[in-house]
């Protein structure tokens, strides 16, 4: 199965859980479309040197040809361990516009019957104080900012599916 983290630079992984779902598990409605409330999300044992995190939420198995972007939030201080559940990020953070064309937390939406999807929220541990991105960036050039800036990384999986016609 493909995973865009197998291609990046081999960094130290740290843990990230959540109180809303377990890795590898279905994510509740809550974090699906409509409703789309970021979940919860706690890390630990960031790398020594970090100087900023960076939180992302991509869907690889959107049938794009280069996944969807569903989160992307850049700058936030190193000494943060977690997020509450629909937590606004924006202020003293920079929350880049996802694939969905907005500026926050887009939840779970895979096409009815395209199977299960998985959603890698990611946690980057960054040796730079803040990525110097424009409002407009995109996911693809965070992550090329992000590009030999990363001292470590941790992430949680969670999976989601839209049943097809008469299932």
């Amino acid at each position: 199965m493909f995973d865009p983290y197998d291609r990046l630079p081999d960094v130290p992984s740290f843990p990230v859980t959540s109180e809303s779902f377990e890795d590898g598990q279905p994510l509740p409605k809550a974090q699906a479309a409509p409703e789309s409330v970021s979940p919860q999300l706690s890390w630990s044992g960031v790398p020594e040197g970090t100087k900023s995190l960076a939180i992302t939420c991509l869907d690889p198995d959107a049938p794009t040809g280069s996944g969807f972007w569903h989160w992307l939030v850049a700058n936030l201080p190193a000494d943060l361990t977690s997020l509450p559940a629909g937590e606004d990020v924006s202020e003293g953070a920079l929350v880049l516009v996802n694939d969905g064309g907005s500026r926050d937390y887009t939840g779970a939406a895979p096409p009815a019957g395209h199977g299960p999807h998985r959603y890698m929220f990611v946690v980057h541990a960054l040796d730079v104080e803040k990525l110097d991105l424009p409002e407009d960036a995109s996911g693809a050039k965070m992550g090329f900012m992000m590009f030999g800036h990363t001292l470590g990384r941790g992430r949680i999986v969670g999976t989601y599916e839209t049943p097809g016609e008469g299932e």
